[in-house]
């Protein structure tokens, strides 16, 4: 861990416990309250995977791990936007090398925001593309300098065919939040701070030099955090998981360290057997999905490294073993909701916190069961699909 990463992660572990208390004032604001945005800003959040030469940090993959798990295990939602945030750099890198530079040029806490799925349609035309398309799920755009759509390019009224036989091409058209709308509709059960509203565009047209293609794009920046943002991405998405994971074992503990007692039992929940039990269960299965979380990050970093691109098939098992991860967290904070009794459904409970949170987690598509089947199928030689 470089001098830089350790500082990160000191400062954020320090920040923890105010972040945590500000847990319900980030659900009710359905956001990041700006100040605390601009103490994550200042310990270097979003600078993390910025290159040195642009007034970042490079902070190690393996770390970039450890501090977005220190601050779910704060607050879920805080940990998902640090997250989207913080990978910034390895979108805007698909951009052309002078084009970063420029973005990068006044500061390096650069955040843009945006959507994956190709809801949009973009008219090629002469230097650039005529946009519309709506995009849900935009996390942080609120508070974001720039905003993304991936987009279905269109020539002469139809899709125009990409690189992969049967599919059409999709290239991520950025913009300016003043040049799009903003449609208030995050109104949901689980990570309510983060902001995740849709995003619109009508009619916009966007330069050829401000999009990119976040699936087959090749970065214009040769460091190993540039290397496999895809991967990263997903990684990161089981960090927030186990920290989510974390904080509720911790909160169960806490709880059954006040002498609760259930209705009608005949022990106090530190004493009982089977909630020792599921403590213990609950912590092993943890710490199994963290271990097996750290030991892919290392895999994934250390082929950054030695400059090995990781291949169709090596993808496979680390999107399947992220999913294993994650599902085990759902698992692992499910059992800390059920043993926390009476005080677990209410509001001010973090258990509830926790439950909404990991349960909303799940449904993102880069942990969605099926990388299970793609990676069972390759083990048996079957291609099962695209693997990002």
């Amino acid at each position: 861990m470089t001098p830089e990463a350790r500082t990160v992660l000191d400062s954020i572990r320090d920040l923890a416990p105010s972040i945590s208390k500000r847990s319900a004032e980030i659900d009710a604001a359905r956001r990041l309250p700006l100040d605390l945005l601009a103490q994550l800003t200042a310990a270097g959040c979003f600078r993390m995977f910025v290159p040195k030469s642009h007034g970042g940090l490079d902070v190690d993959f393996p770390t970039s791990m450890e501090i977005i798990e220190a601050i779910a295990t704060a607050n879920g939602s805080a940990g998902w936007v640090v997250m989207i945030g913080s990978e910034t750099p390895m979108l805007l890198a698909l951009l052309s090398r002078k084009h970063f530079d420029r973005l990068y040029a006044n500061t390096p806490d650069v955040i843009i925001a945006g959507a994956f799925a190709p809801r949009g349609q973009a008219e090629a035309l002469d230097g650039g593309y005529r946009v519309n398309g709506r995009w849900s799920f935009a996390s942080g755009c609120q508070h974001s300098q720039l905003l993304f759509g991936n987009c279905v390019v269109m020539e002469n009224g139809s899709p125009r065919p990409g690189l992969i036989p049967g599919s059409p091409e999709t290239r991520a058209m950025m913009f300016a939040p003043s040049k799009a709308q903003i449609i208030d509709t995050w109104s949901v059960n689980g990570l309510r701070g983060t902001g995740s509203h849709d995003i619109a565009v009508e009619n916009l047209v966007v330069p050829a030099d401000d999009t990119f293609d976040i699936f087959l794009g090749q970065s214009s920046i040769e460091t190993p955090s540039m290397a496999e943002p895809l991967l990263y991405a997903a990684l990161h998405i089981g960090a927030v998981a186990i920290g989510i994971a974390q904080r509720a074992l911790t909160e169960v503990v806490a709880l059954a360290n006040t002498n609760k007692r259930r209705l009608y039992a005949s022990a106090s929940l530190a004493e009982s057997p089977l909630f020792q039990y599921r403590v213990g269960h609950a912590d092993a299965s943890l710490r199994a999905a963290r271990n097996l979380l750290r030991n892919q990050a290392d895999a994934v970093w250390n082929s950054a490294v030695a400059g090995n691109p990781i291949s169709i098939d090596g993808r496979a098992p680390v999107m399947a073993a992220n999913t294993w991860a994650v599902a085990t967290c759902a698992a692992v904070v499910d059992t800390c909701y059920k043993a926390g009794g009476g005080t677990s459904p209410y509001d001010g409970s973090p258990l509830q916190r926790c439950m909404r949170d990991i349960q909303t987690l799940t449904q993102h598509a880069a942990v969605a069961e099926s990388w299970l089947t793609t990676a069972g199928a390759t083990i048996l030689g079957r291609p099962g699909g695209f693997a990002v």
